[in-house]
């Protein structure tokens, strides 16, 4: 081509470029992304026309690579892909696949996603000028009798096409990187980029060089030599497990590639390998990571790629909320490039993506229960906060994991739903019908009311997880005739309540009096005294919350929208034992302030039982047991 020509880029407006610039600068990095994508479209369709026998020259090994220039400050993609005829270039390049650019600017003006402008209006290419002054194209094609072409534009709408010097097949695109984006001229930054969106790209991406050791001959002594030699530095894994099919790939190959994403983790529990083609294109791996109870930390974990070109890690509208805590990648070419969260909340195809891995994950889950139970309950601890939260938000998931989620207790032991029920209906069944299932939030803490409880050969359960208060609650929505109290909501005898009573050894005149003398040995607001018949053996006093009064309480502290709770005083029944020794001990004692000082002991012990003694409260309490003692 020996005639330049000059022309201006069809898309009826100059303010494009400065759009680009200013309204994508956030995502400035992408631009590199957009043209190693690009890229490495060209390379593969080059192997489809030799594979339909549409191209018969010789292929060479196909290669994408990425150079800069500091002193140039150029940044260069090159391919050995189909390259363009100044023709394509016209048609590809000048013609932006979009009309009406005056409503462009008026609609995006505010743009904060720059994924959804790229994407909608096909500027991949355009996202060059994020960070160039000037671009330029060296491209020759693969069409038999092609010229080597030159496009070059300078961030306004006026381009120039004449011949280009490119001698092989491919396009090289050049940027001449402006002034405030100079940071891309870095070895370090261009790694981290290509390390983020081009890691499992199918065609290998090479940047720089490395030294690596080659065999060299043999010293005087017969031993290998060996001498430093320059490759070129590839640095992506361009068959990543998610294409292999399962049956080629052993356990080694996933906890691999898990070390691969994860450096710094721990071996995942289990996985879940992906690989569906309707009615819609899904491949992945999904790791369970061993969280134990640290909830938040471990989100946005899992990596969404198109054609293994990656796109985010921000998946909450792909993969169910209560999923969010799986590592791992997803990829589906149903997903565009460039999508935003928009494009994600209303297709269709991601609802489908959505619901086809819940059930995934259920199936897999109740794989792993049926086939190794005992296997299943060692990893319980872990894969237990997933289960419960996929309960309390779906309940589609709920309906499949009733079968295999678990309780345990404090004896380490596990049951199912159904399972638990047949274990504790005939003891801690109430007088209304309603089974009462006990728990514990924490058995340090809360075990005197433990070993009270168990004395009546009730069983405790273990609910210390983090989600555990919503978890609860949805039981006793899901469960017919259930109730969840926890162990320290009343004392032993009330906790379920049964027709049987114990008989009052005091008259109601001494339980008035000892009534009176423990209001007066207590100076906390907030505590209602009431004289019990408890069990003889059981604690002469009980200090407790009622469970409904904690529950909103702790929801109010969790922002749960009990506002009117969460600004109620703390109330606590006191229940004093009047079958107990001690209250007989106080009622015979004639001094008021011997009285007093039992009174005060036994509440104060109460106290610690619960772990609200501390402060000077704690300190008088010890100086009073040495005097007592």
């Amino acid at each position: 081509m020996s005639v330049k020509e000059k022309g201006t880029i069809s898309i009826h407006t100059e303010n494009i470029f400065p759009i680009i610039k200013k309204f994508l600068y956030s995502d400035n990095e992408i631009f590199l992304r957009e043209l190693v994508s690009n890229a490495v479209d060209a390379v593969q369709k080059i192997k489809r026309l030799a594979a339909l026998g549409q191209y018969q020259g010789e292929l060479g090994n196909p290669l994408v690579e990425v150079a800069f220039d500091e002193k140039k400050k150029t940044i260069t993609v090159s391919d050995n892909g189909l390259g363009m005829t100044a023709d394509e270039i016209k048609k590809y390049i000048n013609q932006v696949a979009f009309s009406g650019a005056t409503e462009f600017v008026e609609k995006f003006k505010d743009a904060k996603d720059a994924n959804e402008i790229i994407g909608k209006f096909g500027l991949g290419f355009y996202s060059a000028f994020m960070v160039a002054d000037k671009v330029e194209i060296q491209t020759l094609s693969y069409q038999d009798g092609a010229e080597p072409a030159r496009w070059v534009c300078d961030g306004s709408t006026e381009f120039e096409i004449s011949a280009g010097k490119r001698k092989t097949r491919g396009t090289d695109v050049i940027l001449y990187i402006n002034k405030d984006s100079e940071e891309f001229l870095s070895k370090y930054k261009l790694q981290e980029i290509l390390d983020k969106y081009a890691k499992f790209l199918p065609v290998p991406i090479k940047f720089g060089t490395k030294t690596e050791q080659a065999p060299d001959g043999e010293d005087k002594d017969g031993k290998p030599k060996y001498k430093s030699v320059e490759v070129d530095n590839i640095i992506n894994t361009v068959n990543p497990i998610w294409t292999k099919a399962p049956a080629d790939l052993k356990d080694e190959d996933y906890l691999a590639f898990y070390k691969e994403l994860y450096p710094f983790s721990e071996d995942p529990l289990f996985w879940i390998h992906l690989n569906v083609d309707y009615p819609f294109n899904l491949t992945g791996v999904l790791y369970f990571p061993k969280i134990k109870n640290d909830f938040d930390l471990q989100r946005n974990k899992i990596k969404l790629f198109s054609r293994q070109v990656f796109i985010t890690d921000e998946v909450k509208d792909i993969v169910p909320e209560f999923l969010m805590l799986l590592h791992g990648v997803i990829d589906s070419p149903d997903i565009p490039l460039n999508v935003s969260r928009s494009f994600l909340q209303a297709d269709s195809n991601v609802k489908k993506i959505n619901t086809y891995i819940t059930k995934k994950v259920a199936d897999k889950l109740q794989e792993l229960f049926n086939k190794d139970r005992k296997a299943y309950e060692e990893k319980w601890k872990d894969i237990g906060l997933f289960v419960k939260y996929g309960m309390v938000s779906e309940d589609k998931f709920y309906e499949k994991a009733k079968d295999f989620a678990l309780l345990s207790n404090t004896q380490n032991e596990y049951y199912t739903l159904d399972e638990y029920r047949e274990k504790v209906k005939a003891v801690q069944t109430d007088k209304n019908d309603t089974v009462v299932y006990l728990y514990t939030t924490d058995p340090a803490k809360q075990d005197s009311f433990i070993q009270s409880a168990v004395k009546k050969h009730y069983d405790v359960l273990l609910m210390d997880s983090p989600i555990d208060g919503h978890f609860i609650s949805h039981l006793e929505q899901k469960l017919e005739k259930t109730s969840l109290k926890r162990v320290d909501s009343a004392v032993a005898d009330k906790l379920i309540e049964k027709d049987e009573n114990n008989e009052h050894v005091l008259t109601e005149e001494q339980s008035a009096k000892v009534k009176e003398v423990f209001e007066k040995a207590i100076n906390k607001p907030g505590m209602h005294v009431e004289v019990v018949a408890l069990n003889p053996d059981e604690l002469p006093v009980t200090v407790t919350m009622d469970e409904f009064m904690r529950r909103m309480k702790d929801m109010a502290k969790m922002g749960g929208g009990m506002g009117f709770y969460g600004s109620m005083p703390d109330n606590y029944k006191v229940a004093v034992n009047g079958n107990h020794k001690l209250i007989s001990r106080i009622l015979q004692t004639e001094n008021e302030e011997e009285q007093g000082t039992l009174a005060k002991q036994a509440v104060d012990l109460a106290l610690l039982a619960q772990g609200m003694l501390e402060g000077p409260e704690l300190t008088a309490f010890v100086s009073r047991s040495v005097s007592l003692i």
